[in-house]
């Protein structure tokens, strides 16, 4: 297990600020009469990196995304985002800035409209960064299946006013099969060879619909991974948090995952969901929370006095695989954590989402512009779709600048997709026609058979990606783009 030291509030606030100066250029000189202008800051290097991981005892070689002293992902003050990223990995590469709000052009998507970053390149990023929160960043191909992603903490002012520890984790599945033998499995592909768990359905973990007298069945999970991870670490060696008695703890979990969506376990401890997706909320408490594909939840528990030692577990939904993490003290205990629970866990739901509220929701006015999105699709011949279309042949969802949109998304699948928007945050506010002022997100878990309604203002011109978040959905169709009139 690996141990990590007690991370401070201070010291995490400290590394967001000498983040900002990595780098920092030479004084500059100007010639006689001239006046001096102070020099901004060269920008924080990141790198799309290739490294070596150990999974089940055998050595992994995936891609990553590290500063230049190997510290994966990056931890910013808000302000301005002011970042070079450098491919050096094999092939062409683009970075998604997945919670962050950058003009079109910045946003890390091959062709919409930024070309692939050819390797050996590089490229500066630099716009405002108004978004604090627990965020990430990704490639928008399949590289994001090798690892290709990593942590994205955007602090803000007067955090270093909160005596909390922050724990950051990145949840990922993993399989020793490259993401094209993944995707070939899936759809079918001649001479891709039967894939564990999805020949003749096998793999499908089906559960009867509340309501549909079991004639209908919902599909769960479509792959069978190797390994579920957190921290790039299993269960048989998990990471290990180091925290002070009596402390609080603000956990700051991402689901990296490309088509996994887990529960997220306490276990022993309670918690309060202070935000999703970056994004404050009126503090809901618990010990259980559903987290879907590219969502983002904060969890702050005070710790109880004394030594202790307490595992927090990412359950995969529908079966009994898990990952996770130890929090402990100097002298906490503990001891091995199965990698699978005895029963498998349920589908996720929305039952946390109806009870959220955001902390900070958009201003109420009048919606200027409705639209309506059906998702559809299925396990034969591995197509996913919006209205009935494949991403080449998608209807753009209009919009123009200025306008408060609502969008209602019905799933009319059997499986849950969670839905990401770029370049904007929208709120809930509507599941299953039930008006609520719920979260500000950009993702969010649509069940089988059920809809959920959000809103938006159009505030940031150009054409986003609209999608679900589980990866190999997306590259068999279900994409779509918001798209500004002019």
């Amino acid at each position: 297990m690996r141990d990590v030291p007690l991370f401070s509030r201070r010291r995490f606030l400290a590394s967001a600020a000498a983040v900002g100066v990595v780098g920092m250029a030479p004084p500059l000189t100007f010639p006689a009469g001239r006046s001096a202008v102070a020099a901004e800051p060269e920008p924080t290097v990141l790198r799309a990196a290739t490294r070596t991981i150990e999974v089940n005892g055998k050595p992994a070689r995936v891609f990553g995304l590290l500063q230049p002293d190997g510290t994966s992902g990056l931890v910013l003050p808000a302000g301005r985002f002011r970042v070079r990223l450098e491919n050096r990995i094999d092939a062409p590469t683009l970075v998604h800035w997945h919670g962050l709000k950058p003009p079109y052009g910045q946003d890390g998507v091959p062709d919409l409209p930024q070309p692939a970053l050819a390797v050996g390149g590089s490229y500066d990023y630099d716009f405002p960064l108004e978004t604090p929160g627990t965020h990430w960043m990704h490639a928008h191909t399949l590289q994001e299946q090798q690892l290709l992603a990593a942590p994205l903490i955007i602090t803000e002012a007067g955090e270093d006013k909160a005596d909390e520890q922050p724990v950051v984790v990145l949840f990922h599945d993993f399989s020793f099969k490259s993401p094209e033998e993944l995707l070939a499995g899936l759809t079918g592909a001649p001479g891709a060879g039967a894939m564990a768990g999805h020949g003749g359905m096998s793999g499908m973990m089906g559960h009867a619909m509340p309501g549909m007298g079991g004639g209908m069945a919902m599909d769960i999970n479509d792959i069978e991974y190797d390994a579920y991870l957190a921290n790039d670490r299993t269960l048989d060696d998990p990471e290990v948090f180091r925290v002070e008695p009596g402390g609080v703890v603000r956990l700051r979990l991402i689901n990296g995952a490309t088509a996994t969506a887990f529960w997220i376990n306490l276990g022993e401890l309670a918690g309060d969901v202070i935000a999703v997706d970056g994004n404050p909320v009126a503090p809901v408490a618990g010990q259980i929370f559903p987290l879907a594909m590219g969502q983002r939840i904060d969890i702050r528990i005070r710790l109880p006095q004394g030594q202790g030692a307490w595992t927090i577990l990412a359950l995969r939904e529908g079966a009994t695989e898990r990952t996770g993490f130890i929090l402990a003290t100097r002298n906490g205990a503990f001891g091995r954590v199965a990698p699978a629970a005895e029963d498998p866990a349920p589908p996720l739901d929305l039952a946390l989402e109806a009870g959220l509220r955001a902390a900070r929701p958009l201003a109420e006015r009048v919606v200027d512009h409705r639209d309506a999105v059906v998702l559809g699709g299925g396990m034969a011949g591995y197509v996913w779709t919006l209205d009935g279309r494949i991403w080449g042949a998608h209807r753009p969802l209009p919009v123009r600048a200025g306008e408060r949109v609502e969008v209602t998304i019905r799933n009319m699948s059997m499986m849950g997709h969670p839905m990401h928007l770029h370049g904007h945050h929208f709120q809930v506010v509507a599941i299953d026609g039930q008006r609520l002022m719920g979260a500000v997100r950009d993702t969010v878990w649509l069940p089988p058979m059920r809809e959920v309604t959000i809103a938006f203002d159009a505030d940031n011109a150009g054409r986003w990606p609209f999608h679900c978040h589980h990866l190999y959905h997306m590259a068999t169709g279900m994409m779509t783009v918001i798209e500004y009139e002019t």
